[in-house]
């Protein structure tokens, strides 16, 4: 059911984000670079307030299929997971509970930068504003243009580094092709090789502090083919 603010189960996201955020920030505090795996990408919320309770003013390189900033009112399933950075970037805290309108914004737009969304048509289509102009956002195209490598790393210098930053990944920004097991695909998006070179890049950056790794539906995944294709890339970057 829809709260207040539009989205779902309002009360089950701000017990998330205060349990999530707990652990997150124990690790950050002994000096670890966490992995959180989560099913969906609201998780990215306890991260930034993590970060932010540990190191002040941080950024985030958001990679996504989608620019998740939707109004939640607006959004046509209501699930956080279609505004996680706008509410990041404190849009819509008017209706939403105190515990986590409290806490909003989580960042600067000028320490944001967005690499693989390719939902425009979509947001356009429901006359939901895009953050391009906002933040810097390579669309896949501009990605391949640039070199995922360089790309990468200008979007690094934009969001502040070495100043700490969060490293976001959904993995709808791969193409169908190369991940069916996700809720919203898309046309187009990154092949696997793209995105490893694109982590490879980031997550060795001196001020990542850690990463999310969030969507994957096993009900779409019968045979657990994209379910290994996920492992063997989370492992390609354990250290």
């Amino acid at each position: 059911m829809r709260g207040p603010s539009g989205l779902l189960a309002e009360p089950l996201l701000t017990e998330m984000l205060a349990r999530a955020s707990a652990a997150i920030g124990e690790a950050l505090r002994a000096g670890d670079r966490p992995l959180v795996v989560g099913g969906d990408c609201p998780v990215v919320l306890a991260a930034m307030v993590a970060g932010r309770s540990a190191f002040g003013r941080m950024g985030l390189l958001f990679v996504d299929g989608h620019e998740d900033a939707w109004d939640p009112r607006a959004s046509p399933t209501g699930e956080a997971a279609d505004s996680e950075l706008g509410l990041a970037l404190g849009r819509h805290r008017a209706a939403l509970p105190e515990p986590l309108a409290s806490q909003l914004p989580l960042v600067d737009p000028a320490d944001v930068a967005i690499l693989g969304a390719r939902d425009s048509g979509e947001l356009a289509a429901y006359g939901q504003p895009s953050l391009a102009g906002e933040v810097l956002l390579l669309r896949p195209g501009d990605l391949r243009a640039e070199g995922i490598a360089a790309a990468t790393g200008r979007a690094i210098e934009a969001i502040g580094a070495p100043r700490p930053w969060w490293l976001h990944v959904d993995l709808d920004v791969l193409a169908t092709d190369q991940l069916a097991a996700v809720d919203y695909p898309q046309d187009g998006g990154l092949t696997w090789a793209e995105l490893t070179d694109l982590v490879g890049t980031a997550l060795p950056n001196r001020g990542c502090l850690g990463w999310t790794l969030c969507i994957y539906n096993p009900d779409l995944d019968p045979d657990r083919t994209g379910a290994r294709k996920i492992a063997g890339f989370a492992d390609r970057f354990r250290r």
